[in-house]
């Protein structure tokens, strides 16, 4: 006869057996139930990624996170970059190309769960023996990204110039563009970085890798998609927590771009008026603007018929910019009247 102690451990056993499959199932990742403050980015590429000893892109990025009020966790299996330098976390592999990034980013995905996803990759491709293919694995990758994550933002950015194969890095970069939009009017989660005209050859002091003051450049640019995106980097701080601003990019041409910004009052009592704060990149002015009235670079009060909100109720002012470069808005913020 068995004994009370064998007994139960066979139970547990088969329970433990019984359970195994279920949790082999659960194969996507789902960030916005596993997220919690801070939000969860992952800096993915190749060498450009990592940064060397000065972190890269990273740390001047970082820096603009925080400035902004953005509680962010860089996440990754590897960490470089000074030692001051407070989130060092990466997926950037000196090296790498596409393949070898796709074939483990469904692991590196399991494991830190991102909310957002920053993808600069395919330099090494350019002058490795199919550059051709490149844009054709980078839509393949881009794709187990989104089955994978299905509810991260996915930044995927055109790569930077490299001194000896211009040629080929305009053809890759022109060539992924349209697959990548594809993608996002097919309802992922895909945004598009121009990254190439942000970083001149002259900060390319070995031709392929950036200098300090090529790094702070893509830093800024990154900083700008992600701040065009509501969510992808938190909710950006109201002050004295009276009222919020969120905004996001409407439409976008050569020229200019169409952007609308939502002013809530998440507090118990009404607002009798507001004004929100934010930046626009460089270049870009209001040329029109409806919901709101604008001043400077750029202030906006309410207009005559929205300044009352009632608790929990919201309301939305849209503007026309004018300019060229990235269509952007930059970090909003809010104060009650």
């Amino acid at each position: 006869m068995p004994s009370p102690l064998k007994a139960l451990c066979g139970a547990l056993i088969a329970t433990l057996l019984a359970a195994s499959p279920a949790l082999a199932d659960q194969s996507t990742v789902d960030p916005q139930a596993v997220t919690a403050d801070p939000v969860r980015v992952m800096p993915l590429g190749d060498s450009i990624t990592q940064g060397g000893s000065i972190g890269g892109y990273r740390l001047d990025l970082g820096t603009k996170l925080r400035a902004a009020g953005r509680t962010v966790d860089f996440v990754g299996s590897l960490a470089d970059g000074p030692g001051s330098m407070p989130d060092r976390n990466h997926e950037g592999h000196p090296g790498w190309t596409i393949a070898q990034v796709d074939a483990n980013v469904v692991n590196w995905l399991r494991t830190y769960t991102p909310r957002t996803i920053l993808l600069h990759i395919g330099t090494n491709d350019m002058y490795g023996s199919d550059p051709a293919g490149a844009p054709r694995r980078l839509s393949a990758l881009v794709d187990k990204i989104t089955a994978q994550a299905p509810n991260a933002e996915v930044f995927v950015s055109t790569i930077i110039p490299i001194r000896f194969a211009d040629a080929t890095v305009r053809g890759y970069n022109a060539a992924i563009v349209p697959l990548l939009r594809a993608k996002a009017a097919a309802g992922k989660r895909v945004h598009v970085v121009d990254m190439y005209p942000a970083v001149p050859i002259s900060d390319l002091p070995d031709g392929i890798h950036p200098n300090a003051a090529g790094y702070s450049k893509m830093a800024a640019v990154w900083f700008a998609a992600l701040s065009s995106v509501p969510g992808s980097i938190g909710d950006p701080p109201s002050p004295g927590g009276t009222c919020t601003a969120t905004s996001s990019v409407t439409g976008h041409w050569n020229g200019g771009f169409q952007a609308e910004v939502t002013v809530a009052n998440p507090t118990a009592s009404a607002l009798s008026g507001w004004t929100v704060k934010f930046t626009l990149p460089n270049g870009h002015t209001v040329s029109q603007i409806w919901g709101g009235v604008a001043s400077g670079s750029v202030t906006v009060t309410n207009a005559p018929y929205n300044g009352s909100i009632n608790p929990g109720a919201s309301t939305t002012f849209g503007f026309l910019a004018s300019g060229s470069g990235v269509a952007a808005v930059g970090t909003a913020t809010c104060a009650s009247a």
